[in-house]
């Protein structure tokens, strides 16, 4: 596997709306998803993901389910990336700390919101990745809503 692809979508209103919208599309796509967050936004995360639209339910699981159940989920939600996860498509950060181990997956997002504190530590994330020699994807919400 060649190095990481990683994507910044900035400006979201609303992260978690944001990751249900996000999830349900690339669930629908095949991939494969791990979000990683804090521990309330994954449980904010998980009643939306049942919520959010009624006819379109995102299957996920929490890390701490049964393996079985783990493997059969497209999207698993998880506070700590660990050896226990059961694919290494996608994954999904909503936090604002830096990710380690997010080298094992072929694609990471960052979603970042309009909080001043969320912007500025993706920008150090963005650095980072750069002194790392990532190529990086820059996504501006506001732009995409502007134009449709």
């Amino acid at each position: 596997m060649g190095m990481t692809r990683i994507e910044f979508h900035f400006n979201a209103p609303d992260k978690l709306a944001y990751a249900c919208r996000l999830l349900r599309k690339a669930v629908g796509s095949g991939a494969r998803v791990v979000v990683l967050a804090d521990g309330d936004a994954v449980a904010q995360l998980d009643a939306q993901l049942w919520t959010f639209a009624p006819l379109e339910f995102v299957p996920h699981a929490q890390q701490h389910s049964a393996p079985e159940v783990l493997a059969a989920s497209p999207v698993v939600l998880t506070d700590t990336l660990g050896a226990s996860l059961p694919h290494q498509d996608v994954l999904l950060h909503l936090g604002q700390g830096e990710v380690q181990g997010f080298e094992s997956f072929a694609r990471l997002i960052e979603v970042v919101s309009l909080d001043e504190a969320d912007r500025q530590a993706a920008r150090r994330r963005w650095k980072r990745y750069a002194e790392q020699g990532y190529e990086l994807l820059r996504h501006d919400l506001q732009l995409r809503e502007t134009a449709a």
